[in-house]
């Protein structure tokens, strides 16, 4: 008999190396949304992706005047349903995320989404999966 795994925060939180992905799912309010039943696929950038973008970035886009922009962000690493690696070794292609716009994804050699590169794939949750990045990407605003 397995345990229930956690959901899609709980399991982010726990890891540890999304403290910023976490806080700025709570600053957008998709913390409940993360928390539903899915399945969602997650693209998760690390705290060491997000220290990538540019100085100051993501203090401005916790801000509340920007939240707007934070949700669209965020939901572009979010693709409805559970795609595993395993469904995806040796494709190329285009998938529509949450936010609306499509991801470019190239597992060919290892897998890409748009100019990330996932670093660890697979990560279950109960309601989803998780797969690190280590870059943000950004839908075309």
């Amino acid at each position: 008999m397995s345990a229930k795994a956690a959901d899609i925060v709980d399991t982010a939180i726990s890891a540890g190396s999304f403290n910023t992905l976490v806080a700025a799912v709570q600053a957008a309010g998709l913390v409940e949304t993360l928390k539903g039943d899915g399945p969602f696929t997650v693209f998760a950038p690390t705290d060491d992706a997000f220290a990538k973008l540019p100085a100051g970035t993501v203090e401005d886009l916790l801000k509340p005047e920007n939240k707007d922009k934070l949700v669209a962000i965020l939901t572009y690493h979010v693709v409805p349903g559970k795609v595993m690696a395993a469904d995806i070794a040796g494709k190329e292609m285009m998938v529509e995320s949450v936010q609306g716009d499509t991801i470019d994804v190239n597992a060919m050699n290892g897998v890409m989404v748009d100019e990330a590169t996932v670093t660890s794939a697979d990560i279950e949750a109960d309601n989803g999966v998780i797969h690190v990045i280590d870059s943000v990407i950004m839908p075309g605003m």
